[in-house]
């Protein structure tokens, strides 16, 4: 029997010490179906009506009076996302697991909506992960989390980070733990990580797992031990190896974390953490700086293309006014939507954006004229580095806010120029 083709992510933070400057560096990789579409999409702060409803990816829920704003990479079809932040310097990123909780029938919330509405209304890390876990008690998760209608559910583990720490959030149904993070570097995959090393939990966590026979009540309680699946999918298997790569590319670097160093580790084929296997690839990027030092601005970078190792990192500043990049924003199809018709995905849309359609062009041109499609690979790889080089300005306050929010429109229209 062949191996189960990889499906995975993998989230990453860096926290002083582990950082090279006094900055918290947060990084991921978002391992989808090779050809879905991840776009680049921009909330701003919203107030909402009182007893109004939100339309979540399947499911509504009861909104909330006020929603920060929030910058998000996400595939194409759905309302959540697979990363993002927002503008309390709150970022999450979510993976897929298996546990031995079963997964539910029927639609819930995606952990995509999850890590939305927790950007969407989380003002820190450990605000953010109340949000989701209040939601995951209410409402459960579940439903098909890809473009296609073959069934396809998990559970979903999360990372979130601020300024000032990180949060590991594993579910198991409506179950869920928690373990806190101050200092040095942690990264996670398509697995349970969390043992003993309990910060928070629902608070019928432990007697469910005594219940099912899967705690004895007695002994030290180990929660990836109680609720890992006696026979996990081979994605969960494989996954161990991209966990134990991600760990030492982490440790090689740890004390020297920067914004650099976490793309390198997103781009690094070798461990499979930039994937390009079979039907699935690393479809969306993402690297942030958080600095600790809260009258600085977060920098936020986003590739809103596939493959990080052939994609350039385009940066987000958070400001007062925000000029729309709409060639990284997919159609709309309205009613005739696939996901919005029942039954669902019973047909394909092609949801390309601008940058997404020039890239997979480069791309091809890359394969058949190699030498030309490398000298654009290097331009764009010195855009990078320039805008790497500028981000210590804006940082320091050097460059005006009122520029800001022209800053990743004008990275993604020199792309395009330079595909052109």
């Amino acid at each position: 029997m062949a191996v189960e083709a990889p499906m995975s992510c993998d989230c990453f933070v860096s926290l002083p010490p582990g950082s090279c400057d006094d900055h918290v560096i947060f990084g991921k990789n978002s391992d989808r179906p090779r050809d879905e579409v991840q776009e680049v999409v921009y909330f701003p702060a919203s107030s909402h009506p009182l007893g109004s409803t939100l339309e979540c990816t399947y499911i509504q829920i009861p909104q909330v009076e006020c929603t920060h704003a929030v910058i998000l990479s996400r595939p194409a079809w759905l309302w959540g996302a697979e990363m993002g932040a927002n503008d309390q310097g709150v970022c999450i990123g979510n993976e897929a697991v298996w546990t031995r909780e079963p997964v539910a029938a029927g639609e819930a919330l995606l952990g995509m909506d999850l890590v939305r509405l927790g950007l969407e209304r989380g003002d820190s890390a450990w605000g953010a992960l109340s949000v989701i876990t209040g939601l995951l008690e209410q409402h459960g998760q579940g439903g098909q989390c890809r473009e296609d209608p073959a069934p396809f559910s998990y559970h979903n583990t999360f990372l979130l980070v601020d300024r000032n720490e990180a949060w590991v959030l594993e579910t198991a149904g409506r179950l869920w733990v928690a373990q806190k993070v101050t200092e040095g570097v942690k990264n996670i995959s398509n697995q349970l990580t969390i043992g003993a090393e309990v910060s928070a939990e629902h608070p019928e966590l432990r007697s469910v797992a005594q219940a099912q026979g899967w705690w004895d009540g007695q002994g030290e309680f180990n929660f990836s031990q109680a609720f890992s699946p006696e026979n996990p999918p081979a994605r969960m298997e494989l996954a161990k190896q991209r966990y134990k790569g991600g760990t030492e590319l982490l440790q090689q670097h740890d004390g020297s974390v920067t914004a650099e160093v976490m793309m390198s580790i997103l781009r690094d084929k070798p461990s499979g953490i930039c994937m390009d296997s079979g039907g699935f690839r690393t479809t969306g990027s993402m690297v942030s700086i958080l600095p600790r030092d809260s009258s600085q601005r977060c920098i936020h970078f986003f590739t809103a293309t596939p493959d990080p190792s052939r994609s350039v990192f385009k940066p987000f500043v958070f400001s007062d006014s925000h000029t729309p990049v709409p060639t990284v924003v997919s159609p709309q199809f309205g009613p005739d939507d696939p996901v919005r018709k029942q039954p669902r995905f019973q047909s394909q849309v092609d949801r390309r954006h601008d940058l997404y359609r020039a890239h997979q062009t480069a791309l091809h041109n890359m394969e058949t004229k190699p030498e030309e499609g490398l000298v654009i690979y290097e331009i764009l790889r010195d855009l990078e580095a320039q805008c790497l080089c500028d981000i210590s300005a804006i940082l320091t306050g050097e460059i005006p806010g009122s520029e800001l929010g022209d800053l990743f429109f004008d990275c993604v229209d020199t792309e395009l120029k330079f595909y052109q």
